[in-house]
């Protein structure tokens, strides 16, 4: 078999807004739009963890012959002569919906009140129940901790709106080593202010794993 007969050579061909496109295998669409500097926004993506789309924010709108979904580029590979619109009326009503719904979760976050303003969102319908909150709970602190840093220290607790994070067993992680990569991969800058508590004494750290 040639080099051009290959699978792993073959190119995916469809369009994004109209414009052609062509993705690599095991792309997603999120990956062929960065590609050709097509913006598509988001938070809880980021290039060096898996993707899981807990924040939905981006959303696209796929359409195949006469179907046609809303679904998010982070976590779907395209097919030969899809058509993905990044802004139609459909995907920009789930975009609101979730900043709406963002604007209620982490109220005092600037990143996300200035993500939202340039959707039209400057308010919410729904309920607000800690006008300090910060954090949208994404999952990229957890996920690089896990992934890349290899230490778990970090967990979230409880599941849907209740959902937080934390630690294992909701006490200061000894495992942390205090790297500060939680940090650096916050869209909103939350774990700055969290870092203490999910570290504990560093001083107290020994051994394999540990800070020394």
């Amino acid at each position: 078999m040639s080099s051009s007969e290959n699978p792993q050579n073959q190119v995916i061909s469809f369009t994004i807004d109209g414009q052609p496109v062509q993705a690599r295998p095991g792309w997603t669409i999120l990956e062929t739009a960065r590609h050709y500097r097509i913006h598509i926004p988001t938070l809880c993506f980021h290039p060096a963890l898996k993707p899981w789309g807990s924040c939905r924010l981006c959303v696209v709108e796929a359409r195949y012959g006469k179907r046609g979904k809303v679904m998010p580029s982070c976590l779907n590979p395209p097919i030969e002569e899809l058509e993905v619109f990044t802004d139609s009326e459909r995907v920009l009503n789930v975009r609101r919906w979730v900043l709406e719904m963002l604007l209620a979760g982490c109220p005092a976050s600037r990143e996300i009140k200035k993500l939202a303003a340039a959707y039209g969102v400057t308010s919410t319908r729904f309920a607000v129940t800690d006008p300090e909150e910060e954090c949208l709970r994404c999952g990229r602190c957890v996920a690089v901790c896990n992934e890349v840093v290899g230490v778990q220290a970090l967990t979230f607790g409880s599941r849907g709106v209740k959902k937080v994070l934390e630690t294992p067993y909701r006490v200061p992680n000894n495992a942390c080593i205090g790297c500060g990569c939680c940090v650096s991969v916050c869209p909103t800058g939350a774990l700055q202010k969290r870092l203490d508590t999910v570290r504990g004494d560093l001083s107290r750290r020994t051994g394999h794993g540990y800070a020394h």
